[in-house]
């Protein structure tokens, strides 16, 4: 019998020692550190040097990946065309997000030709199916089962030979051999070890749902991440209906695409235009509005950009943003005064993104810049009029990539004006400003008054 020895792991990091801190050395947490046995009976090899072979590049296969479309467009786009045979992909986001009704929903599309395996461990079969029943989840080739032991579900998965499995969730699985409490982030490791070993080895694709903490991110430690394939995001307020899938580590595909879902009483519905649904309803005649574009991969994505500037009732003005970053916020109020003459240092200067996107794109500046000088100056922008560019510490506007692309997009939804930064003029083609009239600009007052002209 091997040898046992004791360590102890920080639940939140995932940091292990020797001996037990009061306080993890790693994250500088209290009281998480735990102590688990660990067996040494891994430690020998269990092949000979002598049994190991190495093949040249050359004589690998290089067939075409086998790839399952889910009968979800916006989710086949993140995932890079579909799901990979043998891929081991991590769904997480908030509680209520929609999580595992995305999950329920593609097994209906997936139970035609398919085999579908759904593991829970937070539910109990009947709870699966009212929730099935409403999303209208009717296959016979979806299979349900509600168990925690994931040794017993890699065996499982073993015989039955399903095509697709889904876990819900990773944070509700254990290995019973494990000292370790349930959800620790020992216990997560190695059922995820688990699962990836059994994914690769019968080339089945599995879905593990995974659960955040309370600062956003995916809990259990970074190793996770980088042991499986994909880690896609679900992204968007409870509150409001609109959820945006976001690829963080794709494998296989493109890590800038994004989804674009509504949530409904009956599961989870895509949009296919987001940019109309992101600019529809914005206001007539009502200053510090302006429409933005960015680049989500290879789709161009159009959002409205409040501003609003009013006199502070404070020493320090306040500054406050939604949907954009703070820091660059202040950076962009900074230019403003310094740069383009519009004095903010007496005024609150607040900024939202209408519809929950999250604008992380320097060309989004020039949309925020211009629509807190509109209200400033109490200036409606038309709205046939985009603006897209980056902005400068000295407030000139700077170029931006796939200038075509969004004004192209542009011109499809009905802008008439399109303000650009000036570098990128030369490079667009005549058929292009024939159908759209294109300003460049070079300055960020220069664009502010081309728009109100």
């Amino acid at each position: 019998m091997g040898k046992k020895k004791t360590m102890y792991v920080c639940t939140e990091c995932g940091y292990d020692s020797a001996k037990w801190y009061g306080q993890c050395p790693s994250c500088k947490a209290w009281n998480t550190l735990e102590e688990i046995t660990i067996s040494n009976d891994g430690e020998k090899a269990s092949v000979k040097a002598t049994d190991l072979t190495a093949l040249t590049i050359d004589q690998i296969p290089a067939d075409d990946e086998n790839r399952y479309l889910t009968g979800m467009n916006e989710l086949d786009r993140v995932l890079g065309g579909g799901i990979v045979a043998g891929s081991l992909i991590l769904l997480g986001g908030d509680p209520g997000i929609g999580k595992s009704t995305l999950l329920l929903q593609i097994c209906e599309y997936l139970g035609q030709k398919l085999k579908v395996l759904y593991v829970s461990g937070e539910e109990s079969a009947h709870q699966i199916k009212l929730r099935a029943n409403r999303l209208n989840v009717y296959t016979e080739n979806l299979f349900v089962m509600t168990q925690k032991d994931i040794v017993a579900i890699s065996d499982y998965i073993s015989s039955m030979k399903p095509d697709i499995v889904m876990i819900d969730s990773i944070q509700t699985m254990n290995v019973y051999s494990n000292q370790s409490s349930t959800g620790s982030v020992t216990q997560i490791r190695e059922c995820t070890n688990i699962l990836m070993t059994c994914a690769k080895k019968n080339n089945i694709p599995i879905f593990i749902v995974g659960h955040v903490n309370k600062d956003g991110d995916l809990a259990g430690p970074k190793i996770l991440e980088h042991m499986v394939d994909a880690v896609l995001y679900f992204e968007g307020d409870k509150q409001l209906s609109y959820r945006i899938l976001r690829a963080a580590k794709n494998r296989f595909g493109s890590t800038n695409e994004i989804g674009v879902f509504e949530m409904s009483g009956s599961g989870l519905k895509e949009v296919e235009n987001p940019s109309l649904m992101l600019i529809s309803g914005r206001p007539d005649n009502a200053s510090g509005t302006c429409i933005a574009c960015i680049m989500e991969g290879s789709r161009p994505i159009f959002a409205e950009v409040q501003g609003l500037a009013a006199p502070t009732n404070f020493g320090n003005p306040r500054r406050m943003a939604t949907g954009f970053d703070y820091n660059r916020l202040n950076m962009l109020i900074a230019v403003l005064e310094m740069k383009c003459g519009y004095y903010l240092g007496n005024m609150d200067a607040y900024v939202n993104v209408v519809g929950g996107l999250k604008l992380d794109e320097p060309a989004a500046d020039l949309s925020v810049a211009v629509a807190l000088v509109s209200s400033l100056k109490d200036t409606v922008i038309p709205d046939d009029v985009i603006a897209f560019g980056e902005i400068g510490l000295a407030g000139e506007v700077r170029s931006v990539v796939c200038c075509e692309q969004r004004i192209g997009e542009a011109a499809r939804l009905g802008f008439s004006r399109c303000i650009i930064p000036k570098n990128n003029y030369k490079n667009i083609s005549h058929k292009l400003k024939k159908e759209i009239e294109i300003i460049p600009v070079s300055t960020v007052r220069e664009a502010f008054e081309n728009i109100v002209s």
